[in-house]
Order: C-alpha cells, then sequence, then structure tokens
C-alpha cells in the first residue's frame, strides 16, 4: 500500500503541479481546496498532510488546530504550504506543533525531500512509541517482549501488563483499584491478593532490581525513578 498525502490548496494549478510531483514518487494523493474539505478528506487516513495557510472557509491554522483536536489525527505530521515568506510566520507554525514549513514558488525537488523526511521522522517516532523502558529494562508493547540488561525475559500476559502499568507510570502510586481496573478490567474473582501474588513473581524476575517496586501499605504499588 502507497503511502497517502493529503494535499490542500485552494490554488488549482498549485494542486496540480504538486499532485504530479508526488505520484511521480509513487505517493497516493488525497487533494481538498480549502480546510473544511481537508476535515472532511482525513477520513481517508493520510499518512502525512500538506496544508496551504491562506484559505477560504478556514485558513491553514485553524484547521491545524481541528486536526490536532482530534484524538485519531493528532500524530499525522503537518507540513505548511504559504506564500508568506517571512521568519514571523514560521515560527508561529513551527511553536504551535507544525513539522515543516516551505514557502512558494515551490521547488518539487524541496517538497519531495520535505515529504521524505518528515515521514522517516514520524515512522522513528512512531516505532519508539512501542517501547516503554527505564535504565535497566525495556517493553516491546506490540510484540510483548521484556528485556533485562537486553536480556529477553519470559512474562506470561497479566504480569507483561501489569509490570507495563508500572513502568509506564513510573513515580505515580497506582492503587490497588486502578491496577485491577486497568490490568483485569471486569474479570469476575479476581481479589487484591490476586495483585500481590503477581508482583511477587514480577520481583522474582528483576532480581537485584526488584525494589524498584515498591509497596505502598494500604494503597498499592509504585515503580521508583531509582533506588538508593
Amino acid at each position: 500500500m502507497n503511502t497517502k498525502i493529503l494535499l490542500v490548496d485552494d490554488e488549482k494549478d498549485i494542486l496540480e503541479f504538486i499532485s504530479y510531483n508526488l505520484i511521480k514518487e509513487k505517493y497516493d494523493v488525497i487533494t481538498a481546496t480549502n480546510g473544511l474539505e481537508a476535515l472532511e478528506k482525513l477520513n481517508e487516513n493520510p499518512d502525512l498532510i500538506i496544508l496551504d495557510v491562506m484559505m477560504p472557509q478556514l485558513d491553514g491554522y485553524e484547521t491545524f488546530k481541528k486536526i490536532k483536536e482530534n484524538e485519531k489525527y493528532k500524530s499525522i505530521p503537518i507540513i505548511f504550504l504559504t506564500a508568506k515568506n517571512n521568519e514571523k510566520d514560521e515560527i508561529f507554525a513551527l511553536n504551535i506543533g507544525a513539522e515543516d514549513f516551505i514557502t512558494k514558488p515551490i521547488s518539487p525537488q524541496k517538497i519531495i525531500a520535505r515529504v521524505k523526511a518528515n515521514l522517516r521522522k514520524n515512522e522513528l517516532t512512531s516505532n519508539n512509541q512501542n517501547f516503554v523502558q527505564h535504565e535497566f529494562i525495556k517493553i516491546d508493547k506490540e510484540k510483548h517482549l521484556v528485556f533485562i540488561n537486553d536480556e529477553e525475559i519470559f512474562f506470561p500476559k497479566k504480569e507483561f501488563e501489569l509490570l507495563k502499568l508500572l513502568l509506564e507510570n513510573k513515580g505515580k502510586i497506582l492503587t490497588r483499584k486502578k491496577i485491577l481496573e486497568s490490568v483485569w478490567g471486569n474479570e469476575v474473582f479476581v481479589v487484591d491478593r490476586t495483585i500481590d501474588v503477581h508482583i511477587r513473581k514480577i520481583r522474582e524476575k528483576l532480581g537485584d532490581y526488584s525494589p524498584y517496586i515498591e509497596t505502598i501499605k494500604g494503597i498499592g504499588y509504585k515503580f521508583r525513578e531509582s533506588i538508593e
């Protein structure tokens, strides 16, 4: 499946010019001529958005804000495209979270290079989100693997989920209720003692690092930032 680019600009000539060059590079191109149409095209799940700033109905900055407010689409990288060639606008765009800022007139080589660079950067970021780690420990959330000092250690499903929950919230106290809801959900016949048994097994596998999991008496557990 080819990478999808959502291209948004109210100038037909620019849409055709950029689309032609993106298609030459084997990208699938989705086009929109204004911000409202762009928001409708999000359901086609683009991998990257090239967004003009000056547009009727809904300008690029307003469209950007609405995209980032949507949990489903907020991680899509967005490159602003504009005829405004001044540093103030570029700084503003980057400060609100845009990945890049390209000024017109457009060089096809430059826009292709920026698209490729931002797609690579986003892929690396996405890959990093599959992992949670702290000092000696690394968890691959997608493959359900745990590495302690780079050695793979087997954790059954519930132990894995419990350890992941603690590590993702390191430094925070997790109540027993929170742990039960997050790891066991609505499963029946699950009691507090179940958590204690799983914590004990996790500590055994952590070995010398077991003190990282701290018991908060009468409340729950915490994965410590460090141990003395």
